[in-house]
């Protein structure tokens, strides 16, 4: 019995999530990736004291993108912090860690921020005209404006590089918070119309609902435990294996990326 290539490249009822890959597929054609986000990109674990006082801990080993570096056998690099927002990585972080350095560009950036940004500071989301997208040197003060500017400034140091940007997950939560992730999930969406090569990983639809079972399994306190972080390495690059599966022609010069070549 021959290989059914339309079983993997061609399957139109296939869901992103419908195959969790061990080794990250297809993802593994980027050989440098840049995660950029907060905690949950930094496989910060919260750690209780003997007087019941909470600690919190970058373990960048235990980040989803190190889990995926070891999946894809790729560089990866964790451009996040624990409580980081888009604004703080604009105004200061990257400059200060010199993560704007054109050495560490990379085939792919992926981009997870708004948690502290939207739901634990309350920042305005904005719209997508706070963007200016000839300098982003005027784009607005809001999350959008931020977000906007991270992506254009990584764009001026890899113009062909690819960017995916990820939602909130669903949870058991109230109304205004769920409000607030899907207004979210709506902009990066509109962002990813507006630039190219620029795709979303919805986990807010396709990931599982982070209810009391999953955090009982996947959860340390407020933060991810180890197997939280190697599930959520699972199911980004499983994702990007079904962006670039049903997507073939746009990665066909992935290779290129960095250099002045084109693909005959």
């Amino acid at each position: 019995m021959t290989m059914n290539l339309c079983e993997i490249f061609e399957n139109e009822k296939e869901k992103p999530l419908d195959r969790i890959l061990e080794n990250g597929g297809y993802m593994s054609i980027f050989r440098t990736v840049c995660c950029i986000g907060d905690s949950l990109s930094s496989g910060e674990f919260e750690a209780l004291s003997a007087d019941g006082k909470s600690s919190y801990h970058d373990m960048l080993e235990y980040s989803w993108g190190q889990f995926i570096a070891r999946m894809c056998g790729s560089k990866v690099y964790n451009f996040s912090r624990g409580g980081m927002t888009a604004q703080e990585y604009c105004e200061s972080f990257a400059e200060e860690k010199g993560f704007w350095n054109p050495a560490y560009a990379s085939q792919a950036y992926i981009l997870a921020l708004g948690v502290n940004d939207l739901l634990c500071r309350n920042q305005e989301l904005g719209k997508i005209q706070d963007i200016d997208f000839q300098d982003w040197h005027n784009n607005r003060k809001s999350f959008l404006g931020y977000y906007g500017s991270i992506i254009q400034r990584m764009k001026e140091i890899q113009p062909r590089a690819k960017f995916f940007l990820v939602t909130f997950a669903r949870e058991e939560e109230n109304e205004a918070i769920r409000w607030k992730k899907e207004e979210h999930q709506k902009a990066l969406y509109a962002l990813a119309e507006k630039f190219q090569n620029t795709y979303v990983i919805d986990l807010m639809k396709y990931a599982p609902v982070y209810d009391k079972k999953f955090h009982e399994k996947f959860y340390m306190g407020g933060h991810l435990n180890p197997m939280g972080y190697y599930l959520t390495a699972q199911m980004i690059s499983s994702y990007i294996d079904y962006i670039i599966r049903h997507n073939m022609e746009a990665f066909r010069e992935t290779g290129f990326i960095g250099t002045d070549l084109h693909g005959c």
